[in-house]
């Protein structure tokens, strides 16, 4: 078994290899356009099909090599594809509506710098002198420097396999590539479980009683979301220029606490030989009814991103993970089982009707959660963690393809129920 993997590493090039990056992602969504075009106008949206209609203009007009421009074809089918796939879903809206009608009613168009994807004849690594040479409209250029961590040129070395995807964000270049790492095999048999709650006040607190990213962080999440108000009101180019900037800034802290508990999570139940239980939440966001206060901070944090970090870490290393239902988990005792809503005295603590058991609110709910995942697995449940998914191929080609494929994986999904 392996777990597919995206490492991320930033180019650095000379502003000459920057233009000539420039106008071959310029060159290639333009292409990729006028081939959606064609595709919406014949309705042929399969990538053998459409390469009969647009493959020999592709290449006449923008001089595409034939790999460019075979990417650009599938790449527009993929786009296709991710589109039909969400309005399956109903993510679109249902049909005869404003936004599905909006969303079938034209071509895709892709952004002039939108990603695009490479593979091994048309980019290749020199790990240990950090150095690539990829092909652009200009012909290849060579010796483009690159910046990488140790464990992040390791893991390129061993375990890099298939495309990479050339990305242009915020002045900046990077090379998204694809690594298939091995997994180790599943503890078959883990020595109890560690619970972990999700909730609003403290994202994520373990049956041991250990509590990550609690109030401190909520006072800056409060603090960035009346800067966004202010900024929201102001409504001027500059303030929209301000609130996309902070928009990344506050998504890149999320992802990298995010990171940081799983790893630390996983890195525990490691050590200690124990799976890790999880509330199975999802549709939490449509089932909680929350004051006006509240909603901004559910919908503000990626619980969903956090849980696919744990399972895909969790897999890597060996670590069973379990789901279990999330139901009166912060109502019920974990010392005499006895279930009341008046248990919860308040956020922040509980304490027993029957038995008089007194403790932190978030450590009770993460023991009940610890507690019915030990029941699971004697009953002779699996691992539950899903499949890890690398970041899709065209995840930041098109508004299209990003709502299908990259964005249901950081919806925020997850609150401890009845915090």
């Amino acid at each position: 078994m392996i777990v597919k993997l995206t490492v991320q590493v930033k180019l650095l090039p000379t502003p000459e290899q920057a233009a000539a990056l420039e106008a071959t992602l310029h060159a290639c969504n333009e292409a990729a356009t006028w081939a959606s075009g064609v595709a919406f106008a014949r309705d042929v949206k399969r990538n053998f099909a459409l390469r009969k209609h647009v493959y020999g203009e592709i290449r006449q007009r923008w001089g595409l090599g034939a790999q460019a421009a075979q990417h650009v074809i599938k790449k527009t089918c993929d786009a296709y594809a991710a589109l039909t796939a969400n309005l399956r879903a109903g993510n679109l809206g249902r049909p005869g509506s404003q936004r599905y009608r909006r969303a079938t009613g034209k071509p895709i168009a892709f952004r002039p710098r939108g990603a695009q994807p490479y593979d091994d004849r048309m980019l290749s690594w020199q790990i240990g002198e950090r150095r690539v040479s990829i092909w652009t409209v200009t012909g290849r250029v060579k010796d483009v420097a690159f910046t990488a961590s140790p464990e992040q040129s390791a893991t390129l070395a061993l375990y890099r396999r298939g495309e990479s995807d050339l990305v242009y964000r915020d002045g900046m270049w990077f090379l998204l590539a694809t690594c298939e790492v091995p997994e180790a095999g599943p503890n078959p048999g883990p020595d109890g479980f560690l619970g972990i709650d999700l909730g609003i006040v403290n994202i994520a607190t373990t049956s041991d009683g250990e509590i990550m990213a609690g109030r401190r962080l909520n006072r800056t999440r409060v603090r960035e979301r009346a800067l966004r108000t202010k900024l929201q009101k102001k409504n001027t180019p500059s303030a929209r220029r301000r609130l996309n900037k902070r928009r990344r800034k506050e998504a890149r802290r999320a992802r990298d606490i995010n990171h940081k508990i799983a790893m630390h999570v996983v890195a525990e139940a490691e050590r200690t030989g124990r799976g890790i239980a999880l509330e199975d939440l999802t549709g939490i966001r449509e089932r909680v009814r929350l004051r006006k206060p509240q909603r901004a901070t559910l919908h503000s944090w990626a619980f969903a991103q956090l849980g696919a970090f744990i399972a895909y870490k969790a897999r890597r290393a060996g670590v069973p993970v379990v789901h279990v239902d999330p139901a009166y988990t912060s109502r019920t005792c974990a010392e005499c089982g006895h279930t009341d809503r008046a248990n919860r005295v308040s956020q922040a603590w509980f304490a027993c009707r029957s038995c008089g058991f007194v403790d932190h609110a978030d450590r009770n709910g993460s023991r009940n959660i610890c507690a019915r995942a030990e029941e699971l697995w004697r009953r002779g449940a699996q691992s539950t963690a899903p499949e890890p998914t690398a970041r899709p191929r065209g995840w930041d080609r098109t508004q299209a393809q990003y709502h299908s494929q990259w964005r249901p994986l950081c919806k925020p999904a997850a609150l401890a129920t009845g915090s």
